[in-house]
């Protein structure tokens, strides 16, 4: 059996979508960007949506929004894909990584405080794995300290805090759509916000500066192609029409393979529920009991790669990459909480049509690795599940 990572959820409508763009004169600057915009908004409850070309330019977009530029720092998590970070570097300022919460791999809000500077500009979320960070906290220090708060949530469409949207509590937020997402547009993103200015901005960086008031070669400002064609919006549209059978496929592969790996004392599963909270699930990620190690987790993952099953480590922590230990001086231990977890992390296969005979073969794989490791680690002593 043959099992990858990730497997974008393709229909005949969406077929059917971009086909009809293809045969149209549309193809970019036509009419499924601003359709794809507004259902974006109605989903969302936000009153601006603007689509560009990944999730990593939607950032960019947004720290730039924020005012933030050289020297400004911005608070942020280092258990994230690389691109969070990077887009404060994009405007020549400094990331300030805070810790995490080790059980739900978010920032950890406990902890901001004590990272602000006068230098701070901005907070930036991440809502990991699509999982929603603890809003209610941030949101009342980023008030108090009078802080942007731009929510990276580019792994968590159709998650909800307190019953609203996540991307709606900062200034801005931002969705992603590549192929191993919940939804997909092929590529591309969706910066969302309340505030009609940031839009206007938005749409004139995404278009070479260019205002919907200028003629096509009249530039207002610097701007980026950061564009989304109609071609992906068009996909993005149809897959929208079935964004709740999409969630609901994929949080029933979260419980199989809960229900499987319970017998499993050796991995911490995520969590189905989170207090006031509706998860969306983006990837599945299981964590080793902290008597294995990085080389045990590594052992494991090669087992799993000889049974077909492709796996990654989510996430290497940011700060330990090899630019921002060069150019920025991070060091082993700055982050421990992060580094611990990151060691330890597997992300299974996961997406919406994987079979309960397919989650069966990966947790039997999975646990034939373990065994196979307890007797290599021989004296290992594997405690109760956490």
């Amino acid at each position: 059996m043959r099992i990858p990572l990730s497997k974008p959820d393709i229909s005949d409508h969406d077929r059917t979508a971009v086909l009809e763009v293809l045969n149209s004169t549309a193809l970019s600057l036509g009419p499924k960007v601003p359709a794809f915009e507004q259902a974006i908004a109605r989903i969302t409850g936000a009153d601006y949506a603007i689509a560009v070309n990944s999730g990593t330019s939607g950032l960019h977009l947004c720290v730039k929004a924020a005012g933030v530029s050289d020297g400004d720092e911005v608070i942020t998590s280092p258990f994230s894909f690389v691109a969070s970070a990077n887009c404060i570097l994009f405007e020549r300022a400094k990331p300030v990584f805070v810790d995490i919460d080790p059980a739900t791999y978010n920032i950890d809000s406990s902890r901001i405080e004590e990272a602000i500077t006068p230098r701070t500009k901005a907070i930036m979320l991440v809502h990991v794995f699509g999982r929603p960070c603890a809003l209610s906290e941030i949101m009342s220090i980023a008030h108090k300290h009078q802080l942007a708060v731009i929510e990276d949530a580019c792994e968590a469409i159709g998650a909800r805090y307190h019953d609203q949207a996540v991307g709606t509590f900062g200034r801005t937020g931002v969705f992603a759509f590549y192929p191993n997402k919940q939804l997909t547009t092929g590529e591309g993103g969706v910066i969302v916000t309340r505030e009609r200015a940031i839009a206007e901005s938005c749409r004139r960086w995404r278009n070479q500066g260019r205002s919907a008031a200028c003629e096509w070669l009249a530039h207002e400002t610097i701007g980026y192609n950061y564009r989304l064609s109609d071609i992906n919006c068009a996909l993005g549209l149809s897959q929208l029409s079935r964004l709740h059978e999409i969630l609901a496929l994929r949080r029933h592969v979260a419980e199989l393979y809960n229900q499987k790996l319970q017998k499993v004392p050796e991995v911490i599963a995520p969590s189905l529920e989170e207090p006031g909270s509706i998860v969306s699930w983006f990837v599945y990620v299981v964590r080793l009991v902290d008597d294995f190690d990085k080389e045990d987790r590594d052992a494991v993952m090669s087992a799993l790669r000889n049974d077909g099953i492709d796996c990654r480590n989510y996430f290497p922590p940011i700060h330990l990459q090899p630019l921002y230990r060069n150019e920025c001086g991070f060091r082993k231990g700055a982050f421990p909480v992060t580094e611990h977890i990151a060691k330890r992390t597997i992300a299974l296969p996961f997406y919406n049509r994987l079979s309960e005979l397919e989650v069966d073969y990966v947790c039997r794989s999975l646990q034939r690795a373990l065994s196979s490791l307890r007797r290599r680690n021989s004296g290992l002593t594997v405690p109760a599940r956490a």
